[in-house]
């Protein structure tokens, strides 16, 4: 029996490794392209834009795992009953409980690496990536500007530029700049040119343009017209304050210790609901192994083949996704239904126990002796 585990085993392993590797790059260029944008306008290397993207991975691993499972269960024990193998083991007297151990086997491991995914490895991810993506946002030193739209940089600073020549001079600048709450400035220019200082910090060198600055509380406006301006883009943001963090990216043990007088009610909801989706999410391996198996291991052989309950399986499935979506944003309004959260993965679970350990074949009825001659 041991080795017929170890042979379903091996299919189940081989075909998830490669439903999983599929559907993560995928899913990877996908999400890549959004990076594309800010990587492009803040000049980012090629090493920042790849580290973004592969701080998505832990995420979207616990997304494909449940679902490469079930695909590669489905798939694995469809073609073993095509192929006649499973009809020899059953004939030979294994039960439908040891035919889907080595599918629940990979469930359990799955299920291991989704909780160390979700307790330990996407919550720093979460919060590197957030980081990261803060300070190119909130940094001056990292910006290209792009023809034709508004350019954020940093904090109260806004640069437009008309077109761009063959040459790469700015044509038709506007700067916008209100760092200063007191004093909002407002730049003009024909053309000019994007550098970089010595230390770093980029500066628009404007030429024939016009600069008008307007004092709050008073309604004079200085003007004044210039051939040759020189405007530093100095990161205004404190290089010590503190980023706003969400609840996806706290540590699962502060989650469950913070107290709603200090982060309100709205966001007290938010974080424990996380830190129980944490811990439920990784049980759907095995709502998805447990409705796999006994879909397709339950009932009577069928020689044109089992579509009816792949359909099935996948409608239940489907089903499942549906309801642990519901559950979770049920439990954010209200906290006393979290335990729902728990039941939705387990109850799959319990039933498709029950379907491979109840009987389901009828004894075969006994043979009739004929009367010789």
């Amino acid at each position: 029996m041991l080795g017929i585990v170890r042979y379903i085993l091996r299919q189940l392993a081989v075909g998830m490794v490669l439903v999983t590797i599929g559907l993560t790059t995928i899913l990877w260029l996908t999400q890549s392209l959004r990076f594309v944008e800010l990587t492009v306008n803040k000049g980012a290397s090629v090493g920042i834009f790849l580290k973004l993207t592969l701080l998505v991975m832990p995420n979207l691993l616990t997304v494909i795992l449940p679902v490469s499972l079930f695909a590669v269960v489905l798939f694995t024990y469809n073609k073993l009953i095509a192929d006649r193998e499973l009809v020899v083991l059953r004939a030979a007297g294994l039960s439908h409980w040891t035919l889907a151990q080595p599918a629940l086997l990979l469930a359990g491991i799955s299920t291991v690496i989704g909780f160390v995914f979700n307790i330990w490895v996407i919550p720093r991810a979460v919060e590197e990536f957030h980081q990261l993506q803060w300070a190119l946002r909130s940094s001056a030193t990292n910006v290209m500007l792009q023809e034709g739209q508004f350019n954020q940089i940093g904090t109260g600073l806004t640069v437009y530029v008309k077109a761009r020549s063959p040459a790469g001079e700015l044509l038709g600048i506007i700067v916008y700049d209100r760092r200063n709450p007191m004093n909002t400035i407002t730049l003009m220019a024909e053309r000019g040119a994007l550098i970089k200082t010595d230390n770093g910090t980029p500066k628009v060198l404007m030429i024939n343009g016009t600069r008008e600055q307007v004092t709050r509380g008073s309604d004079r406006l200085s003007l004044l017209y210039f051939d040759n301006y020189a405007m530093e883009f100095n990161d205004s943001s404190d290089p010590t304050e503190e980023r706003s963090r969400d609840a996806r990216e706290r540590p699962t043990k502060e989650l469950f210790s913070v107290t709603e007088a200090q982060v309100g009610s709205t966001a007290f909801r938010q974080f424990r609901v996380e830190g129980h989706q944490r811990l439920s999410s990784p049980l759907y391996h095995f709502s998805f192994a447990f409705l796999a198996t006994a879909c397709l291991l339950s009932g009577w052989f069928n020689r044109r083949g089992q579509m009816d309950r792949l359909i099935l399986a996948i409608i239940l499935m489907v089903l499942i996704q549906a309801m642990a979506l519901g559950v979770s944003n049920l439990a954010t309004r209200n906290l006393s239904l979290i335990p729902l959260m728990y039941l939705a993965p387990m109850l799959p679970s319990v039933i498709g126990a029950w379907v491979l350990l109840a009987p389901s074949f009828k004894k075969a009825a006994p043979a009739v002796r004929l009367p010789p001659g």
